[in-house]
């Protein structure tokens, strides 16, 4: 039995150091897990920002006797005021799609972790009909 523990304890000395060199592998892959997370959330909540700028955007623009430009300017107002820092180069347009519909587009990048690197794309659009005055009985 002595012989048997003589001959296992080199062996059991080998693996010191084993957990440093794991650690050094997987913390990498663990910091990339985490900055992905933190990543995807900015670009979530950008996301929805944007999509909240388009709602705003429609919203005007639908009114009555209101135009798509009023729609487009409430947007990039909206930018301004509530993501300027989340929503990257961002680019709003309105448009009508079709008659008596609106449609306001907005387009940019959600704020990067990685220096240099562009954000994910964001876009995000609204539409809706326009209010229009109909008289009661009339086509």
């Amino acid at each position: 039995m002595p012989a048997l523990r003589a001959r296992l304890r080199p062996v059991v000395r080998r693996d010191d150091g084993s957990a440093s060199l794991e650690l050094a592998i997987v913390f990498p892959v663990l910091l990339l897990v985490v900055l992905a997370l933190l990543q995807y959330g900015l670009w979530f909540h950008a996301r929805t920002l944007a999509q909240a700028a388009a709602a705003e955007g429609v919203a005007v623009a639908r009114s009555y006797s209101s135009t798509p430009e009023a729609g487009r300017v409430r947007a990039t107002t909206f930018l301004a005021d509530h993501a300027e820092d989340l929503v990257l180069d961002p680019v709003v347009v309105a448009s009508v799609p079709s008659t008596g519909h609106v449609a306001v587009e907005v387009r940019g990048h959600s704020l990067s972790l990685l220096p240099f690197v562009a954000g994910p794309v964001v876009v995000q659009s609204a539409q809706g009909p326009v209010e229009r005055f109909t008289v009661p009985g009339a086509p």
